[in-house]
């Protein structure tokens, strides 16, 4: 089980009063304390864990976010910072005397800059709404993580977070060009700006993918890009997923990056299929959904050598789109798998592994084997191009007995991507759900340089502090989901 801090004694005492001095800083809708209110904020994509919070503060304007932490750094009051509640880790989670402040009222694009190709916004705005605002001139944003439509843009620099197409164009770190961050204790800087590198050390670097434990992002500068002429997808149906991973370890040794490489096994398949009618092979027990852009001739090109590349791996079948609206129905299915996997499964867990695309059969064989051993099914979905894998662990979430398996067998994952050489997260972060497990990646004397860092951020330890680095001792519980 998950365990949380235990709530300080003196902040619960003085709830009353802290949501007094909390409503001085805010307009009158900016801060929300009734218990039924707050319900929807106890947790978040990682759903099987909740706690409600002492309070959510929505703040408008940095200058009010400032004032806030300011508040809870003199009253000694733990914050967590959210964006859409999209983090599939526990990211979001509170605890019961934490103040959340949620970003979605900041939601303003602030400035697009078409000749430095930049684009600035307010944290709460959507990743997918960085795109909507520049399309009309021929731009886009890159990262696109499958919560695209609601995740939010201060979230994905959070967590790194990446998606399909960072095979070509990277995660969220290689599209960051500026950050506007206020620390615990109310003080206001910038880092970065709309160029590609700045002097000094590298604070943005730093605070991508720190999961909101060193300070709260309040606004965003990204780069966009020219839209690509046109884009056309492929799909590779194979016998086994350990012939459809030895086929994309082959396509990446090639040297030919396409623009994203997706897989999905037999469960994904029938689930997707059944969700978007996209023509899936049913009779397949793997499929790569590879899709490349460019001119014309390029996508011809490249999907001709892509196409014999399969070919040497015994396909069953092989359908290259001939339209935009072939490709579209193509990723219909991928965009919606974690959705449409509720049709075989209410009650899964998502895990967030990367791995050597070298060892892909290898693990997704072991993988196969861990859900015979726990007798839990598994949809493995994922982005196959960076090796970034995402089992869904399907199981009983009224069964004690069924959760507690598929932790284990979660963690086992986990613990396999590091043997392997890989890593415990690609894009979902640590959060909570991977915390204990830090120390299979890191031994005591990296977890403490880590904690060292935390420490010159936040002293007291008040930002997201439960979250990334094991507990030091015992606590409480946090329930479970019914």
């Amino acid at each position: 089980m998950i365990r949380q801090p235990d709530p300080k004694p003196d902040v619960m005492a003085r709830r009353d009063s802290i949501v007094a001095g909390l409503r001085t800083l805010l307009p009158a809708s900016g801060l929300i304390a009734e218990p039924l209110r707050l319900r929807p904020y106890e947790t978040d994509g990682l759903s099987a864990y909740r706690q409600v919070p002492l309070a959510v503060a929505l703040p408008e304007t940095t200058e009010q976010v400032a004032a806030v932490l300011r508040f809870c750094h003199q009253n000694g009051v733990r914050v967590v910072p959210r964006g859409a509640g999209t983090s599939l880790s526990g990211g979001a989670l509170p605890m019961a005397d934490a103040v959340v402040i949620g970003m979605m009222r900041m939601n303003q694009i602030l400035d697009i800059d078409y000749g430095d190709r930049s684009a600035t916004v307010q944290a709460g705005v959507t990743n997918l709404g960085i795109t909507g605002a520049v399309s009309e001139h021929g731009f886009f944003y890159a990262p696109d993580p499958s919560s695209q439509l609601a995740c939010m843009i201060g979230g994905n620099v959070n967590m790194n977070s990446g998606g399909a197409h960072c095979l070509k164009y990277g995660v969220t770190a290689n599209n960051l060009l500026g950050l506007k961050i206020v620390t615990i204790d109310g003080e206001i800087l910038t880092i970065g700006g709309h160029h590609l590198d700045a002097a000094g050390y590298d604070f943005l670097g730093l605070l991508t993918g720190s999961e909101g434990m060193l300070a709260v992002v309040t606004e965003v500068t990204v780069r966009i890009l020219r839209a690509p002429e046109g884009a056309r997808a492929m799909l590779a149906a194979f016998r086994s997923n350990e012939v459809a991973g030895a086929c994309v370890d082959a396509i990446i040794s090639s040297g030919i990056i396409p623009v994203a490489l997706e897989f999905m096994d037999r469960p994904a398949i029938h689930a997707c299929e059944a969700y978007a009618h996209a023509g899936y092979p049913l009779d397949a027990e793997a499929m790569l959904i590879i899709e490349v852009e460019g001119s014309v001739e390029e996508q011809d090109r490249l999907l001709e050598k892509l196409s014999a590349m399969c070919s040497q791996h015994d396909p069953i079948s092989l359908k290259v789109s001939q339209s935009a609206e072939e490709s579209l129905a193509i990723w219909k299915g991928r965009k919606g798998a974690f959705g449409a996997v509720g049709r075989i499964s209410p009650d899964y867990l998502c895990m967030d592994g990367t791995i050597p695309t070298s060892r892909l059969p290898d693990v997704l064989r072991r993988i196969g084997e861990m859900s015979d051993s726990y007798g839990l099914k598994v949809a493995n979905i994922f982005h196959a191009g960076d090796g970034n894998l995402h089992p869904l662990i399907m199981f009983d979430a009224n069964d004690p007995a069924s959760f507690h398996a598929a932790e284990t067998f979660g963690a086992d994952i986990l613990k396999l991507c590091v043997e392997v050489g890989g890593c415990l997260t690609g894009e979902h972060g640590v959060g909570v759900e991977k915390r204990d497990l830090m120390h299979v990646q890191f031994d005591a004397h990296e977890l403490q340089q880590q904690r060292d860092i935390k420490s010159a951020f936040d002293p007291d330890w008040l930002l997201n502090p439960s979250k990334v680095f094991p507990l030091p001792a015992p606590a409480a519980a946090l329930p479970r989901a019914a």
